[in-house]
């Protein structure tokens, strides 16, 4: 099975088409995309369709969910488009990544609920990535959660602390009181221990509050 085959498999980008791919030199495999025939490109202010005011000359690279081991970059020729309703021309959004980020969103809620069970290095070193791109993984999850997150229906909450190291260092831990009795507070723990103490960052609350990533499919 071809790896285009496969990629057409497990997502599809509206508007967009896997053009082809072969691996590099660095043992990269790098996936070509292009515009669909006759399609316009999304503003990244309104994303209101609008005509292509042009084409980028290089290509930019968007770092994918790695197979068999092997690291997988889409590549893509940015567009700007000439929008109307801003009255400007601005680059093109695109439906793989969010903002300015190289890292492809699917990659990023692909990561994210691996740094629950492993610490942040792990992560890192486990998929050939960096430090740096997981925490930036959830990051994205944790906004995700945080834009997305209810508190209607909260109406008590449990506060404690618990200590995670030699001397006074305490993670603040917030748990939903429900029947008058804190529920899954040892998970929670266990969440916040892997992702502050491990990671060497804070954390409160439930730390991973997962995006649903089916928009992407």
């Amino acid at each position: 099975m071809r790896l285009i085959t496969v990629l057409n498999r497990c997502t599809k980008f509206k508007r967009f088409v896997f053009e082809g791919s072969h691996l590099d030199e660095h043992g990269k495999m790098m996936v070509r995309i292009r515009p669909g025939k006759n399609s316009m490109g999304a503003c990244s202010g309104c994303g209101q369709l609008s005509p292509t005011y042009d084409t980028a000359t290089d290509a930019r690279l968007f770092e994918f969910v790695p197979l068999w081991g092997f690291p997988v970059f889409l590549v893509y020729r940015m567009r700007r488009v000439d929008c109307k309703a801003c009255g400007r021309v601005v680059v093109e959004k695109v439906p793989w990544s969010t903002g300015k980020h190289h890292l492809t969103d699917l990659y990023r809620c692909f990561l994210a609920p691996w740094a629950k069970k492993l610490s942040w290095t792990e992560v890192a070193r486990s998929f050939r990535t960096s430090w740096d791109k997981v925490y930036h993984a959830v990051q994205y999850v944790v906004e995700y959660g945080i834009a997305h997150r209810r508190l209607d229906q909260v109406t008590a909450l449990g506060v404690d602390e618990i200590q995670y190291r030699k001397g006074h260092h305490y993670l603040t831990l917030l748990s939903p009181v429900v029947d008058g009795r804190k529920a899954d507070e040892e998970g929670l723990e266990r969440r916040l221990y892997r992702a502050g103490a491990r990671s060497g960052r804070r954390a409160g609350a439930d730390p991973f509050p997962r995006p649903d990533c089916r928009h992407l499919l």
